[in-house]
């Protein structure tokens, strides 16, 4: 790896790059062994393990609401917008505003203690949805369920960051990112199972139990990690919120990472949130076919996808940073074709092939958009970049995407109301943005190299 040293000569620029005040380099022979003497292999796959974990549980919780989106809605009497709202805008609205808040303190305090702590929480609101006894009652735990998991990913992905070296993270990260499409299996094919057999309520009650006992793991068996110890770069002073949103408004490629990653959310898990119900209208499917319909595409294709990533970004030629994201290019556009046909179709088994098709591709882009940011940001800034990241990931998947789908349907409905097909017009309306996404990852390859390099030292 390749490493800016100072050696008291004025700094000599690649790229155009100097690096940020504050900031003062060593090698990876000083780093890299400090960590291997504080935690070894079997050690550091221990933690992403664990990490992994959470994410699961994190997006078993979320998604666990996409799959009785339809029964919650019938008996509540709700329009698709009013049901987009409290299932997915209650929740986003609080992720977000919490979302700074618990970063800055993760970049500053114990990210473990926040990480244990948060899990507890949004798991035990997610218990608590299954005991609800009407609108206001699920709306005030979904909004708990918000509380918590504004605290989760950014820690998990600053502890993960120090547990492996620059040049490992997009692997890591990936195998991290494994939790997506085990928790949206959890969260589709068994939730549906439960909730066909005992009611929605007992499958909110399944998944939301599991947490709490894997924030009592967290605390007694993972250690706070020291920040940076395996970079070549580190901060004299943690930065603010401020100085952390210049740094990166001067690092074009995170610009254009972050909106790759939030518009992949708001094309890919935007379509999601509706896709059971879809299913069960269009088809006429009960909550429990339309569970096991995409329940399989997200535990296998989309744990195939993963691991083929993680395959692909083990290689030495993906070292370099432009081949990620010109991979994120390529395969996000062309898995925006099936995206549009898996709606435009009335055959179900032709859409079936193209949900096949194109349900993995959200999965291959999250951990290799995390490692690109966490090697964009300095070691004191990653939580917060991280959760920068996901306000704009949740903003569009979890208020733009499905209020914008409820209000289209409801509107193609007319008087009435909703129904299959103007749910089908409306998710045609967003399937095309993932062409959007492709484009901001091209961008991205522009700077990608000099960003790198001003942000770790090395590329």
């Amino acid at each position: 790896m390749r490493f800016w040293r100072h050696c008291g000569q004025p700094w000599r620029r690649r790229n155009d790059v100097c690096p940020p005040e504050g900031i003062i380099f060593v090698t990876t022979a000083t780093a890299e062994p400090t960590a291997d003497r504080a935690t070894g292999m079997a050690g550091r796959w221990y933690v992403l393990m664990i990490m992994m974990l959470v994410y699961t549980i994190n997006i078993a919780d979320r998604y666990v609401m996409s799959t009785v989106l339809e029964p919650i809605r019938l008996e509540l009497k709700l329009d698709d917008g009013g049901i987009a709202f409290l299932t997915g805008v209650s929740l986003a609205l609080f992720y977000v505003t919490l979302g700074i808040p618990l970063s800055w303190v993760a970049d500053r305090y114990n990210r473990r203690n926040l990480l244990a702590v948060s899990l507890v929480i949004w798991s035990a609101m997610t218990a608590l949805c299954g005991l609800s006894v009407g609108y206001w009652h699920l709306l005030l735990a979904r909004i708990g369920v918000g509380v918590g998991e504004a605290g989760g990913t950014p820690a998990c992905n600053s502890i993960v960051a120090d547990y492996f070296p620059a040049d490992r993270r997009a692997m890591a990260m990936t195998v991290f990112a494994l939790g997506a499409p085990i928790g949206a299996w959890l969260g589709a094919d068994m939730a549906g199972y439960v909730a066909n057999l005992y009611g929605w309520r007992a499958a909110f009650l399944v998944l939301g139990v599991p947490g709490l006992f894997l924030g009592l793991i967290i605390l007694m068996t993972i250690k706070e990690p020291e920040r940076g110890r395996l970079d070549a770069v580190s901060t004299k002073e943690t930065p603010t919120i401020a100085e952390t949103v210049r740094f990166l408004r001067d690092q074009k490629a995170a610009f254009h990472v972050i909106m790759g990653g939030g518009v992949s959310a708001l094309w890919g898990w935007g379509l999601m949130w509706f896709t059971p119900t879809f299913l069960q209208r269009m088809y006429g499917l009960d909550v429990g076919q339309a569970g096991a319909v995409v329940g399989p595409i997200h535990l296998v294709a989309g744990i195939a996808a993963s691991l083929l990533t993680a395959w692909l970004l083990s290689r030495p030629s993906f070292v370099d940073p432009r081949r990620i994201v010109w991979l994120l290019a390529i395969v996000t556009a062309l898995a925006t074709v099936p995206s549009f046909i898996a709606y435009w179709t009335h055959s179900l088994p032709l859409a079936k092939l193209m949900l096949w098709t194109f349900i993995p591709a959200i999965y291959f882009y999250i951990g290799p958009a995390m490692a690109l940011l966490l090697n964009l940001a300095t070691p004191k800034m990653r939580a917060m970049t991280i959760a920068i990241s996901l306000i704009a990931a949740n903003v569009l998947n979890l208020i733009v995407a499905p209020q914008g789908v409820g209000w289209l349907s409801d509107y193609f409905g007319g008087a009435a109301g909703p129904n299959a097909e103007s749910l089908r017009m409306a998710l045609l309306i967003l399937a095309p943005t993932g062409f959007w996404a492709a484009w901001h990852y091209w961008a991205a390859s522009r700077t990608i190299i000099a960003d790198q390099m001003r942000a770790v030292g090395h590329v």
